[in-house]
């Protein structure tokens, strides 16, 4: 139970919070002072009712101390409400016994203002006021002292109260702000170090291309061409090895260019991309005689991913249609992209001549299966997963699940 909203400065620092905890601990010593004057000023009369007094201010200053122990921590509205309460009761019993109790009312104003909302606590200070007045009155009889005090003191108490509620309330917006400010700034940098390092990946695969792969193509045409001009066999066929050797390194410059650069995310989003994929996995597989043939479809509210996950996804999509080409035998094959919320999956079904996993966890441990694993890294590198299911003569099915907060 909160008996003073104090803005928590580890969140974000304020320069009212020395406002807050002075305000905080002068209502703590003025109850606590009060409430001891109350029991001073029973021992010294020398009253019939010292010791209820005694005892009822006592209990009435415990309470109140275990409801700022507990400050600390959110109790529900009909606890706080629960704690107001019996500290109300004590006091009305008190003002009973001795009108010095009506002194504790003005402590009362501000901790009614700040337990609860606004529209409930004003209306509770009204009627404390006329508690105030009738305790005052039953043993002084009524005066007009005995109304303009606790007048003066509710419309005091409500004025600062009401105040103190609404600086309260504009440094919580202000922390809030401030915080949207850092995430902001945060989620600046990152796009900034993300863009730095598409960057500066662009700028490597620029230069293997401009040097490395250049290089490797021309060597491979001239290679070509003293091929053609060599008569004897032995040295013309260590030429075709060499032009060979170099064409297969030319093929894996380019792939590295690929990684790299995702081209078809460039200009495309990644539904588009994977459209294009299944159009040239198609292509590629009427060329060769296969008879296998790729649909795409998606489902989902389609939503705006990073590029890290569009082209982890991309990557995983050429893999997964270059093995069923190469080993499914498949006649068809379905891709779909689906965006369920909080996660993006993608699942590749074939109805080829699958395969037993078991088998292929253990060449995939020995170094053998190599897109398998190639794919499952890249999407644990994103925080997903990958799930695999097949069996011989039923087809494979590979589904990706990367979660969205995660990327």
């Amino acid at each position: 139970m909160t008996v003073i909203d104090v803005p928590d400065a580890r969140v974000a620092p304020s320069a009212l919070r020395p406002v807050f905890l002075t305000l905080r601990l002068g209502l703590h010593l003025l109850v606590a002072g009060l409430t001891l004057f109350v029991v001073v000023r029973a021992l010294l009369d020398d009253a019939p009712a010292e010791v209820p007094v005694t005892v009822l201010a006592i209990a009435f200053l415990a309470w109140y101390a275990a409801g700022v122990a507990a400050a600390h921590r959110h109790f529900p509205t009909w606890a706080r409400v629960a704690w107001l309460v019996a500290l109300l009761a004590l006091w009305v019993a008190m003002s009973a016994l001795t009108p010095d109790a009506a002194f504790l009312a003005f402590p009362l104003f501000f901790i009614e203002l700040h337990v609860l909302p606004a529209a409930v606590a004003v209306p509770l200070v009204v009627v404390t006021f006329g508690i105030s007045v009738w305790g005052a009155a039953t043993h002084l009889g009524l005066a007009v002292g005995t109304i303009l005090g606790p007048l003066i003191s509710a419309g005091v108490a409500i004025v600062i109260g009401l105040g103190y509620r609404a600086m309260s309330q504009e440094t919580r917006d202000r922390q809030a702000l401030i915080l949207d400010l850092l995430a902001t700034r945060e989620e600046l940098a990152a796009a900034s170090r993300e863009a730095g390092t598409l960057a500066e990946r662009e700028r490597i695969a620029r230069e293997i291309h401009d040097t490395v792969a250049q290089g490797l193509s021309s060597i491979q045409m001239l290679l070509h061409a003293a091929e053609r001009d060599v008569v004897d066999e032995p040295t013309r066929e260590k030429l075709r090895l060499a032009r060979e050797t170099a064409a297969e390194n030319l093929g894996e410059t380019r792939r590295f260019i690929r990684e790299l650069t995702p081209r078809s995310l460039d200009e495309q989003t990644l539904p588009a991309a994977l459209r294009r994929l299944t159009d040239a996995v198609n292509e590629q597989a009427e060329q060769s005689g296969s008879a296998t043939r790729v649909s795409f479809r998606t489902s989902g509210e389609p939503t705006l991913l990073p590029m890290a996950v569009d082209a982890t996804l991309l990557r995983i999509a050429q893999g997964a249609l270059a093995n069923v080409l190469r080993h499914a035998d498949a006649g068809r094959a379905e891709l779909t992209l689906s965006y369920l919320g909080d996660e993006v999956a993608l699942d590749v079904v074939d109805d080829g001549v699958g395969f037993d996993p078991a088998a292929a966890q253990r060449e995939e441990v020995d170094g053998v299966a190599f897109g398998l694993r190639a794919m499952r890294q890249r999407a644990e590198r994103q925080g997903g997963s990958i799930e695999l299911e097949s069996a011989p003569g039923e087809g494979t099915a590979v589904s990706v699940r990367i979660p969205v907060g995660a990327a």
